[in-house]
């Protein structure tokens, strides 16, 4: 694959996205509690910054025990937003495509969960589980004291908006999963190997933390690149800066290279490791209005038949589920918004219902 040609195929790459007039970002849109940021990111996070001043977007700071979760408000901030969480090892910057194309009353609020983004990392020497994210929901409630959420959530935070929704049916009104229906089932036989394999990753990964090293960077056109070509192409080169705003850094070290700042530990992260049984239980809870959508030409990470038995359980037990398959890849959300919006339009023109903060 050839290498992107520097800032000004960048530019043309994400003009479409970005109006032509020059502007002067304020502050607050895009503080990160770090003042050298802007010193410190590639040219083509300008034009990211453009982008989310031309929406009025508002950089927001949830508090957490070990720290911050960082967010991207969008919308008004007096309506409760539709929470956006993303998939693993992504950040709030999913959302960036879509999230202009959604209805301008609805407010959203797209977050970087723990180590992703511009959020805290969970505390030196722990592991990070999937679970670990339900509880930020929790802290994201009680800190703007919301009774219920209203969840939009990509890959692994559609598992973790369907783990949500199911242990608390009672506090999710609606909930809008694309491209991971469940948690998936994998090979028995093959979990011990693989947990023999990644716990000293995860430890060498976490003495690398603590020593405070920089990790190995590179040429913002070979982030790019690494970006498209790890996600099997799913993210284009056009999406790839929406992704690489908030998590990567100048280096240091090495003039023109920059390098990732997500939590390395996550590359080593456990799923919850439940059975189909539990996934099939769980789907009974999930009783609020429910849309789903599948990229055709995305894997399903898991034998198909766990899909469709759990697809007929939601349907017999949830008559407001909707299933919608749409012809992209996996981060069609990010790479082909305008594939999904008119589906997530049609399903929240229906279901959303104004809640005043």
């Amino acid at each position: 694959m050839g290498k992107l040609g520097g800032i000004g195929t960048l530019n043309r790459l994400l003009s479409p996205w970005l109006s032509r007039t020059q502007t002067t970002i304020p502050q607050a849109s895009v503080a990160t509690g770090d003042p050298s940021r802007r010193q410190s990111h590639h040219q083509a996070h300008d034009l990211v910054e453009r982008h989310d001043q031309q929406h009025d977007v508002e950089e927001v700071r949830i508090p957490i025990p070990y720290g911050e979760i960082a967010g991207k408000w969008w919308g008004p901030k007096n309506v409760r937003p539709v929470v956006a969480l993303h998939g693993w090892q992504d950040n709030a910057g999913t959302f960036d495509r879509l999230i202009p194309l959604l209805p301008k009353h609805m407010s959203f609020l797209a977050l970087d969960l723990a180590g992703h983004g511009l959020s805290s990392r969970l505390p030196d020497g722990m592991m990070y589980h999937s679970l670990d994210n339900t509880l930020v929901l929790c802290h994201l409630m009680k800190e703007y004291r919301w009774k219920k959420l209203s969840l939009l959530g990509h890959s692994m935070g559609s598992i973790l908006s369907f783990i949500f929704a199911a242990t608390f049916p009672d506090k999710v009104d609606f909930y809008i999963g694309i491209d991971a229906l469940k948690p998936h089932i994998h090979d028995a036989t093959k979990f011990p190997a693989r947990l023999e394999k990644r716990l000293p990753k995860m430890l060498q990964a976490d003495t690398r933390n603590r020593e405070k090293s920089e990790p190995p960077s590179y040429p913002y056109e070979e982030l790019i690149e690494r970006l498209h070509l790890g996600t099997n192409k799913s993210v284009s080169r056009e999406a790839a800066p929406f992704l690489l705003y908030r998590n990567t850094r100048k280096s240091t070290l090495h003039p023109d290279r920059y390098f990732f700042t997500r939590d390395s530990r996550l590359k080593h992260s456990l799923g919850v490791g439940w059975d189909q049984e539990t996934n099939l239980e769980f789907a009974k809870r999930v009783t609020m209005p429910y849309l789903f959508i599948k990229a055709i030409h995305s894997p399903y990470y898991e034998d198909r038949k766990y899909f469709d038995e759990f697809v007929e359980v939601v349907k017999k037990n949830n008559p407001l589920f909707e299933l919608e398959f749409i012809d992209s890849t996996h981060h069609l959300h990010l790479t082909e918004p305008e594939k999904v919006a008119p589906v997530v339009n049609r399903f929240l023109e229906k279901y959303w219902k104004k809640d005043e903060n």
